[in-house]
């Protein structure tokens, strides 16, 4: 089958004098998924969102169903029958689910205003048609965790009917269940005809649901493939140029003392009595399905959420966290799951964003010790192989897993005893992947204690001392290293109990 949707031909793109594109061809067959890979960095979301009207090339030809076609906004591409679920989320929060979905679409009453009750009727049919249940029409999206977040963005670009759908890493923020049903859908559209472009990290899913793959690195094609030719290693040595030995480089500990201890912690609609401790040297796991309250439970540890009730001893004295402020003088830190809502500022410097929560340190009387700052900047660019072109360049132009390095770089910088990280290396490649379980692996080496939150299941597996799962507010178990595996900690997260 040669007939193709979509070609782009000799793509080039500079930004500020630095080239991202150079000479990049991609063509998508029609009714198929075509995976885009590469690490961050290596060129993907630029080349898409060329061609989603977002950037215009500085060379190059694109043929849409074998025409000439020019994006010259994303609102004439997607009344032509592309659309796009971004990977940096950017619904309008303090509006419902369902304005988010059909903004600009709303349906009209015979007046000419807002027909909420086929708004949402509308909603509620898509939801039906993608089997995405607790979410209601006319919540919040401000009020919603990111996963959720997330399916509602996959509905809305799946709403517009498209003939091709790009997905920018959609599956992110989701559970296995989840993705398996997106994956179902998917295939679902692919016999209607209808295409994907499918940028993602995580390489199981390529070959669960892709036909052929684009590998760029560093801004160059580096191959097409068709998916059943290649295997995992292939992938990442197109992907990096090496190979990659150890995705999760556990190093044994010395275990010590509890460094953290929370008791029969509640916070009304989101969790219940949480009781639970994280040692000295200790990594610990925190897994369970969307929904479960795992995020909601750490940022009020960290003193983002105010608890209703529940107490925290920090090396067995209890302490008052009632702000974030309160965690930091603790010697906490939190990564967020969600860099651009709550981790980045997008409109400071690469420095600026590093040095924030740790400026006090670089005070000389009323001024700051800039050269103190840039070396302190310096080592930690230098600790995560950040790639950037000067300190002062804004954090939004850094790849998603720069952005994320610059982000632990930040809390390191204040020398946390106890690290909360929530979604380390959420939509990120796996040379960054391996680069961040590295430093995760060191800091628990020297002591200090992680509390690590994720939904990839290989992740908590591979980095966990003990694992707790949580299941709709309540933690259902708790998992030692040797016995965890993921059979167990599904049906801990799914209410079951164990099968011994």
């Amino acid at each position: 089958m040669n007939d193709y949707i979509i070609e782009m031909k000799n793509m080039t793109k500079s930004f500020s004098g630095v080239q991202v594109l150079k000479h990049v061809d991609m063509r998508v067959r029609l009714g198929t998924v075509h995976a885009l890979l590469g690490e961050n960095g290596a060129g993907k979301s630029t080349l898409v969102k060329i061609l989603i009207g977002m950037y215009s090339p500085d060379t190059g030809e694109i043929l849409y169903e074998k025409k000439p076609f020019v994006a010259a906004n994303i609102q004439q591409v997607l009344k032509q029958g592309i659309s796009m679920i971004f990977q940096e989320l950017t619904p309008l929060l303090h509006m419902s689910v369902a304005e988010n979905i059909y903004l600009g679409r709303e349906p009209k009453n015979k007046f000419g205003l807002l027909d909420y009750k086929k708004l949402h009727k509308d909603t509620e049919e898509l939801f039906s048609y993608l089997n995405i249940k607790n979410i209601k029409p006319d919540e919040k999206i401000k009020d919603l965790a990111v996963a959720k977040i997330q399916l509602v963005e996959i509905a809305k670009a799946i709403s517009y009917r498209s003939k091709l759908i790009i997905m920018d890493e959609p599956t992110s923020s989701l559970t296995e269940a989840e993705c398996e049903n997106l994956f179902g859908i998917m295939k679902g559209l692919r016999k209607e005809g209808i295409s994907f472009i499918f940028i993602t990290h995580k390489l199981d899913e390529v070959f669960s649901i892709a036909d052929e793959a684009t590998v760029l690195r560093d801004g160059e094609l580096v191959g097409v493939q068709a998916v059943e030719e290649l295997d995992k290693d292939k992938i990442i040595s197109m992907m990096v140029g090496r190979e990659i030995k150890q995705l999760f480089p556990k190093q044994e500990t010395k275990i010590g003392e509890a460094a953290i201890r929370v008791e029969n912690m509640s916070r009304t609609k989101e969790f219940e009595d949480i009781s639970f401790e994280a040692r000295k040297g200790e990594i610990v796991g925190f897994s369970g399905l969307v929904g479960a309250g795992r995020s909601e439970l750490m940022e009020t540890i960290f003193g983002y959420r105010k608890a209703t009730g529940g107490s925290i001893y920090i090396n067995g004295k209890k302490v008052q966290i009632k702000s974030p402020s309160n965690a930091i003088r603790q010697n906490m830190a939190l990564i967020t799951e969600d860099r651009k809502r709550t981790g980045l500022f997008s409109c400071l410097s690469i420095k600026d964003n590093m040095i924030l929560p740790s400026i006090k340190n670089y005070r000389c009387g009323p001024f700051l010790n800039h050269k103190e700052i840039l070396s302190a900047c310096k080592k930690q660019k230098d600790k995560f192989l950040l790639k950037s072109n000067s300190f002062k360049q804004l954090i939004r132009n850094l790849s998603g897993g720069n952005q994320q390095k610059v982000l632990v770089s930040r809390w390191l910088l204040t020398d946390p005893e106890i690290i909360i990280l929530d979604e380390p290396t959420r939509g990120i490649d796996v040379s960054t992947k391996s680069d961040i379980h590295r430093f995760i692996s060191s800091l628990a080496a020297e002591g200090k204690c992680i509390i690590m939150v994720s939904s990839e299941l290989p992740e908590i597996l591979g980095m966990s001392d003990r694992v707790y799962v949580m299941h709709e507010g309540k933690i259902t178990g708790c998992l030692d290293r040797k016995e965890a595996t993921q059979v167990k900690i599904l049906q801990l997260a799914t209410g079951e109990s164990l099968n011994m």
